[in-house]
């Protein structure tokens, strides 16, 4: 049975297929430090042993720091809280190891849609395990320019003022929402621009709206800047008249203004999906 697409429907992407593809990884790098020792002990002369003896001891170290990285990233989606000490491990971790994940999740079958929808989920867990409490005007809301309809001919991305707010899109109520909360909206063609608008606004956190692809790029990117990653929906298709639900986006921002939301994104997800 073909798993449909993340932004298609209401299936919920389970942060344990990033975790346990992180886990994977680990166990992949033991294997060839074993593999290491074994020809380390049985095949090679003396002048390789020690380029051999030099590779195990890095792999050693590289195990050492992931595992205690991935124990980190682990109690705190378990606990919901930040672990001191642990936030630069866990980063390190996760940059490591995301792109064996990606082929290990390759050679399992899992679209990488899936995984990196699962990766979002666990970047946003831990972004709300800590505590903000951050100025309007650090917080930047980065929306792609595909929520704009594409026959519009007031284009947004050089200045999103001259929306026109005739209320097609969903560009018109982010700048609604940017006037209210009192923070800053970029609309951005791509990470080249969105690297370009985190340069000029220099925000202490980023509510992104993107496609699986280009949010989980954003997020690597910008690390450890905090990122709340919400996926835009594609009822047209990829880049083409996308929408975003605008009170998630609103729920973010409240998270990195006042510490906590009035209710947690994942609360609030729950809840659309009961219909309450």
């Amino acid at each position: 049975m073909q798993m449909p697409k993340p932004a298609e429907g209401n299936i919920r992407i389970k942060k344990r297929i990033f975790i346990g593809l992180l886990t994977a990884s680990i166990a992949f790098i033991v294997l060839m430090l074993l593999v290491g020792v074994f020809i380390y002990l049985n095949k090679f002369g003396n002048w390789y042993r020690y380029i051999l003896l030099f590779i195990v001891a890095f792999l050693s170290v590289l195990i050492f720091i992931v595992s205690i990285g991935l124990t980190g990233v682990v109690m705190t989606l378990w606990h919901v809280k930040t672990f001191f000490g642990l936030q630069g491990l866990m980063n390190t971790s996760i940059n490591i190891l995301f792109p064996m994940a990606l082929v290990i999740g390759k050679i399992l079958h899992i679209p990488k849609d899936i995984i990196k929808s699962s990766y979002i989920e666990v970047n946003n867990k831990l972004t709300q395990s800590r505590v903000f409490n951050i100025d309007s005007k650090k917080i930047l809301i980065l929306a792609p320019h595909c929520l704009q309809k594409w026959d519009c001919p007031y284009k947004v991305t050089t200045d999103v003022s001259n929306c026109h707010h005739c209320g097609r899109c969903d560009i018109d109520r982010l700048w609604k929402l940017s006037q209210q909360k009192g923070v800053n909206l970029a609309v951005v063609t791509g990470g080249t621009l969105a690297r370009k608008m985190v340069v000029e606004y220099k925000p202490r956190a980023i509510v992104a709206i993107a496609c699986e692809r280009d949010l989980t790029e954003g997020i690597l990117d910008t690390n450890p800047l905090p990122v709340i990653g919400i996926l835009n929906v594609r009822p047209e298709g990829p880049c083409k008249n996308t929408c975003v639900d605008v009170d998630r986006v609103s729920e973010a921002v409240d998270f990195f203004l006042k510490g906590k939301a009035g209710r947690s994104i994942e609360e609030f997800e729950k809840c659309q999906r009961i219909g309450h």
